[in-house]
């Protein structure tokens, strides 16, 4: 099968892709984008220098919208913060309502259009898909009379396109869904407004409640999209070239709006110094840092700031520290029990790489091994506070054979090797204890990774390339099931 056609699950909606945002901004979010999207376009600006609203509370807004590469739409909603009502001045209050009704259905609109649109290409698509499903049951019943190779390769195409048709029904049934919102809406913007006119007309409680009801439902389908499996990494943007060839660097993605400070550490071990940043930018250009001196030297790696502390594996132990940076101080320290450490269990490019620490969208995580799971990765989900395992997943995947590893959305993504060519080609998903093998493509660029991190605020891999600090930006894919909302 041609290779445009299989990427239909990719390209399928402006709601499935919607995470692509980041290939817009995350140029600017390190500052090598220098173009601005006009107020006609609906840009905003970047993370870095203030991406959200000046006042989110005010209404839903199309904060992000541009094409990417492949001429696809690309838009990204912030859903205001609900703010409760009082009875007095009713006439305001009903036109608050009102407001935030209309700036609903602005953003309902958005989604709408751009999903009937894409929806007109999947119906041609589906009608393509099950056209070419009657050609090979024809082949089928007439194999003899065909030659063996070309019925062996029409079947392996159909085999291919199979599970692509339950993913188009679902996305119909997600075109449906925005349609009733729409639909919801409307009827609300028409009471309202009549009641405007004739005070009293209509239970003020009860008008609040639906339009709460109404909010609540596209809030939770917003995040939603926050979610999804990853289906591509961009080209590498290179930030830095500085350190050795081994270290990590990160940022918060539980930091404040606004905070952008950027964390540094160079070398896997016998080291116990953390730079500090105060913006990305300052990481770019300028050597002018904060040092922090932790009270032991770090192994690997795998560190991870997380909610203003630092998470490591003290150096030749299973000791997990959360470092405090407000109070420079130990928070908290704890063994992860039966982890292998000091070169036992390393990822294969070794460098103490027992015990790697991440993040995503759900929390903490450890990733390591142990000699009960015969050395191969076991999964951990962490308690951020206590350190306490919450739960374990246990895999069959080797991890000196794991070149380095991510968390995105409750599922580890493993690469190959960490030199020369690679690609992500294992994902264990926590959510439903199972493991598929995969094939996405990613470009290493200065071949040697030695440190592999997803940032979950950012949507971005970070990564340390042989002494080249380089960010990823990743493409997820997202269904939303209409019969969760």
């Amino acid at each position: 099968m041609s290779v445009p056609l299989l990427k239909i699950g990719v390209v399928l909606s402006t709601m499935a892709m919607i995470t692509n945002w980041m290939s817009q901004t995350l140029p600017s979010l390190v500052g090598l984008n220098t173009t601005k999207l006009t107020a006609a376009q609906g840009g905003y600006p970047d993370r870095s220098t203030g991406v959200l609203p000046a006042n989110p509370e005010d209404s839903w807004q199309v904060y992000s919208s541009a094409q990417d590469s492949e001429g696809r739409c690309v838009c990204t909603v912030v859903a205001p913060q609900q703010s409760m009502c009082s009875r007095d001045a009713r006439t305001k209050q009903l036109r608050q309502l009102l407001e935030k009704v209309q700036n609903m259905t602005q953003s309902i609109q958005v989604l709408d259009q751009r999903t009937q649109r894409d929806l007109q290409y999947v119906e041609k698509m589906e009608v393509q898909l099950r056209g070419l499903e009657t050609k090979f049951r024809q082949v089928e019943e007439n194999h003899k009379q065909n030659i063996a190779k070309q019925y062996k390769a029409i079947k392996s195409k159909m085999e291919e396109l199979r599970p692509l048709i339950p993913v188009l029904e679902e996305y119909k049934a997600d075109a449906k869904l925005v349609l009733q919102f729409k639909a919801e809406v409307q009827n609300l913007t028409s009471v309202l407004s009549e009641l405007q006119e004739e005070m009293g007309a209509y239970d003020y409680e009860e008008l609040h409640n639906r339009v709460s009801n109404l909010e609540d439902r596209l809030r939770a389908c917003m995040q939603k999209l926050a979610c999804g499996k990853l289906t591509g990494i961009s080209e590498p943007i290179t930030i830095k070239t500085s350190g050795s060839r081994f270290g990590s660097w990160m940022t918060d993605p539980l930091a404040p709006e606004g905070d952008t400070r950027v964390w540094y550490m160079d070398g896997y071990h016998n080291n116990r110094f953390v730079r500090e940043y105060k913006s990305m930018h300052d990481f770019m250009t300028t050597d002018n840092f904060t040092s922090h001196r932790l009270p032991h030297p770090w192994s690997g790696t795998g560190q991870v700031v997380y909610n203003g502390s630092i998470y490591f594996n003290k150096f030749q132990s299973h000791v997990i520290i959360k470092f405090d940076f407000r109070t420079s101080a130990i928070s908290k320290s704890r063994q992860l029990d039966y982890a292998g450490f000091s070169n036992a269990y390393h990822y294969a490019w070794g460098g103490h790489s027992d015990i790697d620490l991440m993040a995503d969208e759900g929390g903490l995580w450890a990733v390591y091994a142990t000699n009960q799971n015969a050395g191969n990765i076991v999964i951990s989900k962490l308690n951020p506070s206590s350190l306490q395992i919450v739960k374990s997943w246990t895999t069959n995947h080797p991890k000196r054979s794991a070149g380095e590893s991510f968390m995105i959305c409750a599922t580890l993504y493993v690469t190959n090797g960490y030199s020369g060519g690679t690609k992500v080609y294992y994902a264990y998903s926590t959510n439903s204890s199972t493991y598929e093998y995969i094939d996405i493509a990613f470009e290493n660029k200065y071949s040697h990774i030695s440190m592999l991190d997803y940032n979950p605020r950012d949507r971005a891999l970070y990564a340390w390339n042989n002494g080249h600090q380089v960010l990823y930006n990743v493409t997820l894919f997202h269904v939303i099931r209409s019969e969760e909302l």
